[in-house]
């Protein structure tokens, strides 16, 4: 593989194989409408976590990336997504596969910004949009959030990777501190705040859901359970492909309080795909419905930028 194209989306968790996304620029394509659907919590907590490998990494519990690799290969994976990265090469197939069977660099870099900007989430509602892992969702939901929603592409990742790790956040107790591999690229705060604990009964608070971003905000506002808008939407490396932006934009308009925040991490540049940061900005800035700005740059190795996102007419 190309280096330019293994570097273009960095994976800084401490798993998980290769970093390669393939030699091939993904071609233009149009955008496809993967139905939503919502994952429900299976009563049975510990069976969620059988034959999982569970470790710590920024202080949270996430299970072994490369273990749910395996465990798909061997028939636990109905899109078939695992099969499919393996015969292409490539951590992104555009339409079938966006990406969350990694923990991506720039997730770290938020949940650094969180402690240094003291956001705070007490009594909030939030949305981790592209979730993936769900790191971000489970930060909030041990920052005493009052409700965290998770949204990824593919079911298979909520299934198999996102729900496993909610549940070991809120299962697991006690000291987290040497018992597992910590993050290796990125230093954490000095000072890092000790996190709150979480408990089964914080499950409560949390719904799953799989499909595009456009067909999850649909089944979120015809829905019959009660819903309202989030006050912070959280999402990382979700702006690398530039066809996404309309349906992201539109996602977060749609899904948004009036007076909420949307926190965006990002790649500069995401080279043989196209976005990045400056890119969306302009998009967004055309569209006029949002004011941006980039609150943080991190410089080492690629440029990285957390972006804060508010409604104009906010206040």
């Amino acid at each position: 593989k190309s280096k330019q194209n293994a570097d273009t989306i960095a994976d800084s968790s401490p798993r998980l194989g290769t970093d390669k996304h393939g030699d091939e620029t993904p071609s233009k394509k149009k955008f496809c409408f993967k139905a939503a659907k919502e994952h429900n919590i299976p009563e049975d907590l510990n069976k969620i976590l059988e034959n999982k490998v569970v470790e710590t990494v920024s202080d949270l519990y996430y299970i072994n990336m490369s273990v749910v690799e395996m465990m798909c290969l061997d028939g636990t994976d109905e899109e078939g997504i695992v099969s499919k990265i393996v015969s292409s090469h490539s951590d992104l197939i555009p339409g079938v596969y966006e990406g969350g069977l990694k923990i991506w660099e720039c997730t770290f870099d938020l949940i650094d910004y969180f402690s240094e900007a003291e956001i705070q989430f007490t009594n909030k509602t939030v949305l981790d949009l592209g979730c993936g892992a769900g790191l971000l969702g489970i930060v909030a939901l041990r920052g005493k959030a009052e409700k965290v929603h998770f949204q990824d592409y593919n079911s298979t990742v909520i299934d198999e990777v996102t729900l496993p790790n909610v549940v070991a956040n809120c299962i697991n107790k006690g000291n987290r501190t040497g018992s597992g591999n910590d993050r290796k690229t990125s230093k954490p705060p000095s000072k890092r705040p000790r996190k709150a604990e979480c408990s089964p009964g914080a499950l409560t608070k949390c719904r799953f859901f799989s499909g595009e971003w456009s067909e999850v905000s649909q089944l979120l506002l015809s829905s019959n359970k009660p819903f309202s808008k989030y006050d912070i939407i959280l999402t990382s490396e979700t702006i690398y492909n530039p066809d996404y932006y309309s349906a992201l934009h539109d996602t977060l308009a749609q899904l948004l309080d009036k007076n909420g925040r949307v926190y965006l991490a990002s790649k500069a540049y995401y080279f043989g795909v196209g976005g990045g940061i400056y890119l969306f900005e302009k998009f967004t800035e055309e569209r006029n419905v949002f004011r941006t700005s980039i609150v943080k740059i991190i410089d080492e190795g690629l440029q990285r930028c957390i972006m804060e996102m508010a409604f104009k007419d906010s206040s």
